[in-house]
C-alpha cells in the first residue's frame, strides 16, 4: 500500500483486481449516474480559506460521535455485498476500522454475517437495517444485532424501491455469481480474486441465508430479496424500530429539510443527509449542497451526519465546516478494500486522515472541532430553496 497517495490511486488497483460486476457495482450510481457525479464536484466546488502565521502546532482531528470520541469525525457506511469486494470483505473492514479508531457499521446486505463480524471484532460495531416486508424478519435482525453488542443502528430510508441502476442490470449481478459465459469470462480475467474467494467461506448474503424460512439457495435468495424491498415504509416505521431497538439510532437517506424536521420528531439520535451515493433518485441535489439547508432546518436539535462524495480529507474538513457533526465514507473504504484488504482499508483512513490534518493546518487551525464557517472561502454556499408542499387530505404538510 506504500506506493498509494490517494483514494484515486486506490480505485485504480480495486479496478485491477475485482471482478467488473462488483467494481461496477461499488463505482456507479443509478440511471444517468448525474446525482452520483455532483456528489464529489460538489465538494469540488467548494474553495478553502488559507491562513497564515499562526501557531498550528499539537493538532487534534479527534471528534465525539454519538457521544464517543472517535480518531476522526468518520466513520464506515453501510455498503452492501462489501464480502464480493474482497473475500471476507466486512471482517477485514471492521478490523481497520477498529484498529483505527472509527466506526463500522454492517449492512443487512452484508456477505459476513452479523455473528462472522462480531466473532472476529473485540469492540461494538454498528448495524444498518433494512426494513422489510417480512416485520418479523426485520424484528430479528434487531435483536441479532442487540445479541452481538451492536452499540447503534442505523436506520436507511431511502431504499423503500431500487433505483435504476444500468450497470448492474447489464452485469446481471448478483451473490454469488451466476456463472453465465459473460461472468465466467469475468472472472477469468481476475485469477487472483478468484483463488481468494476459492478459499472463503463467505459467498452469499450471510444475514439471510439460513435466517428466513425457505432460503436456502441463489434462485431462493434472489427471489426473496427481490420481492422484500418495503414501499409501505414511512414514518411510522421508525417508531415501530426505534421501539424495538433501544439505543443510539441514525436515520440514514435524509436529503431534504422538511424530512429533516419529521426526522427530529421521531426521537433519533442523528440523521445522516445522503443521496444513496447516487445510487437512488437521479437528479436529486449532491450531498453536501444539501447540508446548509438541513442545518437551517434542524441544526442543534439532532446530531447531523453527512455522506455521498468524500474522496479526499479535505471534503471530510469542507463538511465539518460546513457545520456536519461527523461524516461516514462508503466508496472510498471500498476501493481500499478491494485494492489491499485490511491493509487497504486502513491504507484508505491514512490518506484521509493525513489529508485532513495538513488541510486543517493550512487553513490556521489545530482542532477539527474549531472548524466552521470561517474556513470557507465566499461563506457558506446558498442554501437551495425548498417549496412546501400542496395541502394533502385537507392538511397542511410539515414545512408549510
Amino acid at each position: 500500500m506504500a506506493p498509494t497517495l490517494t483514494i484515486a490511486d486506490l480505485r485504480e488497483r480495486h479496478r485491477r483486481f475485482t471482478p467488473r460486476m462488483f467494481y461496477d457495482y461499488a463505482d456507479s450510481g443509478s440511471y444517468t449516474e448525474g446525482t452520483y457525479r455532483d456528489n464529489e464536484a460538489a465538494f469540488a466546488a467548494i474553495k478553502l480559506r488559507q491562513r497564515v502565521a499562526r501557531n498550528i502546532d499539537k493538532r487534534n482531528l479527534s471528534a465525539k460521535v454519538l457521544g464517543e470520541t472517535r480518531s476522526l469525525p468518520l466513520y464506515l457506511a453501510p455498503v452492501g455485498m462489501t464480502g464480493m469486494q474482497h473475500p471476507d470483505g466486512e471482517i477485514l473492514a471492521a478490523r481497520a476500522a477498529e484498529k483505527f479508531g472509527v466506526p463500522f457499521t454492517l449492512s443487512t446486505m452484508s456477505i459476513c454475517s452479523i455473528e462472522d463480524v462480531a466473532a472476529a471484532t473485540t469492540k461494538p460495531f454498528w448495524f444498518q437495517l433494512y426494513v422489510m416486508r417480512d416485520r418479523g424478519f426485520a424484528a430479528d435482525l434487531i435483536e441479532r444485532a442487540k445479541a452481538a453488542g451492536c452499540s447503534a443502528l442505523v436506520l436507511t430510508l431511502d431504499l423503500q424501491i431500487l433505483g435504476q441502476r444500468h450497470k448492474d442490470l447489464r452485469n446481471g449481478l448478483s451473490a454469488p455469481p451466476k456463472m453465465t459465459p459473460k461472468v465466467i469470462a469475468q472472472l477469468a480475467s481476475k485469477p487472483a480474486w478468484c483463488m481468494k474467494m476459492l478459499g472463503c467461506k463467505h459467498r452469499q448474503f450471510g444475514n439471510i441465508v439460513g435466517h428466513v424460512k425457505g432460503v436456502t439457495d441463489m434462485g431462493s435468495l434472489s427471489d426473496w430479496t427481490a420481492s422484500q424491498f418495503d414501499p409501505t415504509l414511512d414514518w411510522s416505521s421508525v417508531e415501530w424500530v426505534k421501539e424495538r431497538w433501544g439505543g443510539p439510532l441514525i436515520l440514514k437517506g435524509v436529503g431534504d429539510p422538511d424530512d429533516a424536521r419529521i426526522a427530529v420528531g421521531t426521537g433519533a439520535d442523528a440523521i445522516t443527509v445522503s443521496n444513496h451515493g447516487g445510487r437512488q433518485l437521479d437528479g436529486a441535489p449532491a450531498s453536501i449542497d444539501m447540508l446548509p439547508p438541513i442545518l437551517d432546518a434542524v441544526g442543534g436539535q439532532i446530531e447531523i451526519h453527512m455522506d455521498g462524495g468524500i474522496r479526499s480529507g479535505q471534503d471530510i474538513l469542507k463538511a465539518m465546516a460546513l457545520g456536519a457533526d461527523a461524516t461516514s465514507i462508503g466508496r472510498a473504504f471500498i476501493h481500499g478494500l478491494g485494492a489491499g484488504g485490511e491493509a487497504g482499508v486502513t491504507r484508505a483512513l491514512e490518506i484521509l486522515a493525513k489529508e485532513l490534518d495538513i488541510t486543517m493546518a493550512l487553513c490556521g487551525e489545530t482542532d477539527i472541532n474549531a472548524v466552521g464557517h470561517h474556513n470557507i472561502w465566499g461563506g457558506v454556499p446558498r442554501a437551495i430553496p425548498v417549496m412546501p408542499e400542496p395541502q394533502k387530505d385537507g392538511l397542511v404538510a410539515v414545512g408549510a
